[in-house]
């Protein structure tokens, strides 16, 4: 389907800001389960006509997930110059990303950093967030 899509934050620190806008630009292209969007985002998707404008609000549980302490870690220093490189500079805020022994890979925004080590933060960044969608279904496939 092609659409226009506004996500809203709707509680959290970042309440009543826009965290993706496409109203201003170009449309977006979404395959319906194909893991774009959370399966929660898609659902009130399903079986709406072309043309159609409307609002939805999801929960956490339904759009990505509550946040979850256990994915607050800390990462040795060594091990970030291990994956990042010795001249490697970050700052608090920073996305950055790691490879799991399983080759997966995993990003985790920085909280803060000495000497010996990191705090980073791999939850999704709108985990635990409520979220507003506002949808203009533009064309249905």
């Amino acid at each position: 389907m092609t659409l226009h899509y506004r996500i809203v934050l709707e509680s959290g620190p970042g309440k009543g800001s826009t965290f993706m806008d496409t109203f201003d630009g170009r449309p977006a292209t979404l395959q319906l389960g194909m893991g774009q969007w959370s399966p929660g985002m898609e659902q009130p998707l399903i079986g709406r006509p072309e043309g159609d404008c409307f609002s939805y609000e999801l929960e956490p549980s339904a759009a990505y997930g509550d946040r979850n302490p256990e994915l607050i870690q800390r990462v040795s220093r060594a091990m970030l110059i291990e994956h990042a490189g010795e001249d490697a500079s970050f700052d608090p805020g920073d996305m950055v990303e790691f490879t799991a022994p399983n080759g997966g890979r995993y990003s985790g925004v920085l909280k803060e950093i000495d000497q010996d080590s990191a705090l980073f933060d791999f939850n999704h960044p709108l985990a635990g967030v409520t979220l507003r969608v506002d949808i203009d279904l533009l064309g249905v496939l």
